[in-house]
């Protein structure tokens, strides 16, 4: 252009323009495409964007209510902590500050993939931690309380203290249902956003797959365990619509399945995504049928039901419990195992549950639902 300067030929090759990252197409299908912050390096900051917007970032785990639960569990210095629930490490953190370097930690958690990532956080933190063992857990210098980790299900609780040698624990901390790391990664199949493969396994190692349910539940048992497991109204029609669908095609990804619901309840995608935009907090429609086939997979309530039995027997005197659940089934069965155990003398206290406010709701819309329920152990 006339009156500019000209320009070396050779300073374009000399100081070459940072190119932007680009993605193949206009919009990323792929999950770790798809969220920049699964790319903290790459976009700093992006994290912090995200919570203050109202949202959990992808791929990240918000603890839900831990001022009160702390409030309530009170752990001390010194004293001995099992997180049944250990996942990304939100409670245990909190835990470990209050406890120090005399306290002791026992984390479990069937999720062997969660578990080596948190065990690898804590000891870059400069925590002593023993197991898990993974390849690329390397150890960091000993600098605070001891941490051992169990790849186990809080059903084996009791199993659990007794390979540590230990007689009891000042807090037992139970964090049910699902993390965010699991439900947001397409690969589980926990969640309806993204199509991924029908597993829902939180261990791997497990057996059925929520696709082997699914092929081989009877009609009435997948329309009962909608309703009892996750109150879901329209449980007859979405179970009938599941047997038409497998007699047609097996039933294997989360993207047929919720397209299942949707015609169940007389919606398409394009209707939903309607509705959603006038209703921005409004229920997923196949978030109940994820929740009742997840909880089915992994035999949840059997598995809080032996929780609730030996977690008595795994208190010190005046030891404290708290549990978080996130559906009727579950607290119906906390509320009952602590009425019973204040009944027979087993706990002193058993208080009312408690809630998340409403502005940590705003601030994490997956804590709606959570309810935490605490007792504490009579002191003989």
């Amino acid at each position: 252009m006339a009156g500019e300067p000209p320009q070396p030929e050779d300073s374009a090759a000399e100081h070459p323009r940072p190119r932007r990252r680009r993605y193949s197409g206009t919009h990323p299908r792929r999950y770790e495409q798809r969220y920049k912050e699964l790319q903290p390096d790459d976009y700093p900051g992006m994290q912090a964007h995200v919570r203050a917007q109202g949202r959990t970032p992808a791929g990240t785990h918000v603890p839900v209510l831990v001022d009160e639960i702390i409030s309530a569990l009170a752990p001390a210095a010194g004293e001995l902590v099992a997180d049944c629930t250990l996942g990304s490490g939100g409670h245990a953190s909190e835990f470990l500050q209050r406890i120090g370097p005399a306290g002791r930690l026992v984390g479990l958690d069937v999720d062997g993939e969660q578990l080596w990532a948190t065990a690898r956080r804590l000891k870059q933190a400069g925590l002593a931690v023993r197991g898990p063992e993974s390849p690329d857990a390397a150890a960091g210098p000993v600098t605070a309380a001891l941490v051992s980790l169990h790849r186990c299900h809080f059903a084996g609780l009791g199993k659990v203290l007794r390979s540590e040698g230990l007689t009891g624990f000042d807090v037992v901390f139970a964090d049910l249902g699902v993390s965010s790391m699991q439900l947001d990664d397409p690969r589980r199949g926990f969640g309806f956003k993204h199509d991924g493969p029908l597993d829902m396994r939180m261990d791997e190692r497990a057996g059925r797959t929520a696709a082997d349910l699914l092929a081989s539940l009877a009609e009435d048992e997948l329309s009962a365990a909608l309703w009892e497991l996750a109150d879901e109204p329209d449980h007859e029609r979405i179970a009938r619509l599941v047997m038409t669908g497998r007699g047609r095609a097996p039933l294997t990804r989360t993207r047929q399945l919720v397209g299942l619901v949707l015609r169940a309840k007389g919606l398409t995608q394009e209707a939903w995504r309607r509705q959603r935009a006038d209703q921005p907090t409004a229920l997923h429609p196949a978030a109940r049928t994820f929740q009742a086939l997840r909880i089915l997979v992994n035999d949840e309530l059997h598995a809080l039901e032996q929780l609730l039995r030996v977690a008595p027997y795994c208190l010190r005197p005046e030891g404290r419990i708290g549990i978080i659940s996130f559906h009727s089934g579950e607290d119906r069965r906390v509320a009952e195992a602590f009425r019973c155990g204040l009944e027979e003398g087993v706990y002193a206290t058993a208080d009312e549950p408690i809630r998340p406010t409403p502005h940590e709701v705003a601030s994490n819309p997956r804590s709606r639902s959570a309810l935490f329920r605490w007792a504490r152990r009579t002191r003989g």
